[in-house]
């Protein structure tokens, strides 16, 4: 029996992504996956007024700190939400404010140097029999990609074959269709996706035994479920809670139909985190709640033998 430990959307939550490091100790696993959406989405600047006081205004509303103490608590608050903070001064932040390629210099410095520790803590403490796989999502840019390329334990599985063991085997594909924000580094509509999605299944001859590491999750499911949104991007909201759509992949949908994989591994939608059957393919999204520094995950055992059942556990940590 293969047993794999399986999560997504990390987005930049230092706790999440430590705790990505130890999983293998608790669960037993023989494969660690962390599959989409790697890093943070913004940074916060913490800016020192005068000797003693600082603050900072993620939210709208400043935030005062009197002390270094209060400093290093913000610090972990923001890491752990997956916002990259820095110190600085007014006239500093002003003159950043007015210059954006410096702040999407400066984002992308951040990124890169948590990215860079999280990979170095995954090559000191996994042990090397236990498979490492880790891929971005739709979310993460491209320079991201090198950083896993160049770990000596993680496996960089896009556009290739993985042996997860002697009977099965992993594509993956990090693109999903258009979202609202309509900017994110990986994101295409239908057409090319589902070409994207062709080409992983052109790999393989046989289906049977095969999981599909797909950052998206497939269309009309429990698993791709999230709130809808307005013209202005604000949730709509139907007896005080929001109302909810579907909105992942009618590609990944219609080629899973298709041939029938073993196992879907999805993320992309927060909300939807739990089980789908697509004909005999089972399809698992771990969901995320990586604010508050919670790692969820899937553990999945392998069948022994071609037909067998696959076994999942939802797990918190």
């Amino acid at each position: 029996m293969t047993r794999i430990f399986f999560a997504c959307d990390a987005h930049g939550s230092v706790p999440v992504l430590r705790k990505m490091a130890k999983v293998h100790k608790a669960y037993n696993c023989d494969v660690v996956m962390m599959c989409g959406d790697l890093t943070g989405k913004a940074i916060v600047p913490i800016v020192e007024e005068k000797p003693g006081l600082w603050w900072s205004s993620p939210y709208g509303n400043k935030e005062k700190y009197t002390s270094e103490q209060d400093v290093e608590q913000a610090k972990k608050m923001y890491e752990k939400r997956g916002f990259y903070w820095f110190l600085t001064t007014q006239d500093e932040l002003t003159e950043l404010q007015s210059n954006r390629e410096k702040v999407d210099e400066l984002f992308n410095k951040l990124m890169m140097d948590r990215m860079e520790e999280w990979m170095k803590l995954i090559d000191e403490t996994i042990p090397d029999e236990i498979k490492v796989i880790i891929s971005p999502g739709n979310d993460d840019h491209q320079p991201i990609d090198g950083l896993i390329k160049a770990s000596a334990k993680s496996i960089y599985p896009l556009e290739t074959v993985v042996d997860i063991d002697e009977d099965h085997q992993l594509i993956s594909c990090e693109w999903v269709n258009t979202t609202p924000w309509d900017n994110t580094p990986r994101e295409c509509p239908e057409d090319e996706l589902r070409d994207k999605l062709q080409r992983e299944f052109d790999r393989v001859d046989k289906y049977e035994n095969l999981i599909c590491n797909f950052h998206a999750p497939p269309y009309g499911t429990r698993i791709d479920l999230a709130p809808k949104l307005d013209e202005n991007l604000s949730v709509k909201m139907r007896f005080g809670r929001p109302k909810m759509v579907n909105v992942g992949s009618t590609s990944v949908r219609e080629l899973i139909e298709k041939y029938q994989p073993l196992l879907g591994l999805h993320g992309h939608i927060h909300e939807s985190g739990g089980i789908e059957h697509i004909g005999r393919s089972l399809c698992v999204n771990s969901g995320s709640v990586y604010t508050q520094g919670m790692l969820n995950a899937f553990v999945i055992d392998l069948p022994k033998e071609s037909g067998g059942k696959v076994e999942v556990l939802n797990v918190s940590a």
